[in-house]
């Protein structure tokens, strides 16, 4: 099985660790378009090998497309984070024209390939790629969900004192600070409801912390994290490839699920071979389908800045 990784930065670089030490796939191909910079990456998780025992082969290219055909999952990374001065349509718009382009070119090599969108604004380059490829929707699929939830877990862990292995939680809606949705009703402690060890002032202080866990990271690092995004989007890949059909929360194409339509947001998916094999509905209470609505909305009005990439 072979894995293409779009964006050598510590995102991708540590998808591409965790992949191959944990044997995922066979083949995992970094690109990047900075000279050298994939090839050195690739280079340095390779001699890792002896030492951790792994056997996928690593390699990097720079901009190189041909190097990824044959790919069976492509993961997305690319783009630039927000600087200073820039306004939200002018991130959206760089962001837009990187990804168009660079799923436009590994599907030429990769034409079945199933393609992971990590690239931000998450939601938004998500909805790009499945208006931009025609392809079906099980075939895109936005990794956010799976990091926001991997937070949920961990702050639930913290708050219960308990390992975050034991703990079943999920995070639905857009990948943002304001609009995903923890959902602290549904999540529990090895199959009992957390709110039986949990106050309601705790539970919503995880909610909160889990919202802005990005945000927390990026205060302490003066940058954006990249093992937890790494480490979740190497999760996903494993449950393609190995057709393990695990519930994952993701960002997909929305067809009347959730009250919603023409908009890709976070709901839990099984995940297979064929990438985003089900859809799952779960009843929100009133109030978690207000906030969804409101998620939804959201992402739409950030959705309406692709206007010219889509016209």
């Amino acid at each position: 099985m072979k894995v293409t990784i779009v964006g050598a930065g510590n995102v991708g670089a540590t998808c591409a660790d965790v992949i191959s030490y944990r044997g995922i796939a066979s083949e995992v191909v970094l690109l990047d378009i900075k000279e050298g910079f994939a090839e050195g990456k690739a280079m340095d998780i390779m001699q890792c090998a002896t030492n951790t025992g792994f056997n996928t082969k690593v390699s990097g290219v720079t901009n190189d497309y041909s190097k990824t055909a044959n790919s069976n999952v492509v993961v997305v990374t690319s783009g630039i984070p927000r600087k200073p001065g820039m306004t939200r349509e002018e991130l959206i718009g760089i962001n837009a024209g990187i990804v168009k382009t660079v799923v436009e070119n590994v599907l030429v090599h990769s034409p079945n390939a199933i393609v992971v969108i990590v690239s931000n604004p998450m939601d938004t380059m998500t909805y790009l790629a499945m208006k931009i490829t025609g392809l079906p929707k099980n075939r895109i699929i936005g990794m956010g969900g799976a990091l926001d939830s991997s937070r949920f877990r961990y702050y639930l862990s913290k708050a219960l004192d308990k390992p975050s292995n034991d703990i079943s939680a999920m995070v639905i809606g857009g990948h943002g600070d304001t609009t995903m949705i923890p959902l602290t009703r549904l999540a529990s402690y090895n199959g009992i409801p957390v709110s039986e060890f949990l106050s309601q002032d705790e539970l919503d202080k995880v909610a909160a912390d889990t919202m802005v866990g990005g945000a927390t990271l990026t205060g302490l690092l003066g940058t954006s994290a990249w093992y937890a995004p790494g480490a979740s989007v190497a999760y996903l890949v494993d449950s393609i490839l190995n057709d393990q059909k695990k519930m994952i929360a993701c960002s997909v194409f929305l067809e009347g699920e959730y009250d919603q339509n023409d908009i890709c947001i976070g709901v839990p998916c099984i995940i297979g071979k064929n990438g985003i094999e089900e859809i799952v509905t779960i009843q929100l209470s009133d109030s978690e389908k207000a906030l969804f609505s409101k998620s939804a909305d959201a992402v739409r009005n950030m959705n309406a800045d692709l206007k010219s990439v889509l016209a």
